[in-house]
């Protein structure tokens, strides 16, 4: 059973929600390398990346399109 309380089923990771409802957005200075250790994916590039950087650079909108392969 998750630890965190009000996640859907299926989430990897616990998340915090907005007020509103959706997931809060991953921080754009969080090193890949933590994200690769906390989801289990390799990413293919350096740990000392931020997620900014990637996401600009496969030009990508957000962490679960990145890790999904939107």
């Amino acid at each position: 059973m998750s630890k965190c309380k009000n996640d859907a089923p299926g989430m990897r990771g616990c998340r915090s929600r907005t007020e509103a409802g959706p997931l809060r957005a991953k921080r754009g200075d969080t090193h890949i390398g933590t994200i690769e250790k906390k989801y289990g994916v390799d990413l293919g590039v350096r740990a000392d990346m931020h997620l900014d950087t990637l996401l600009d650079h496969k030009r990508v909108a957000s962490l679960n399109d990145l890790i999904n392969g939107r």
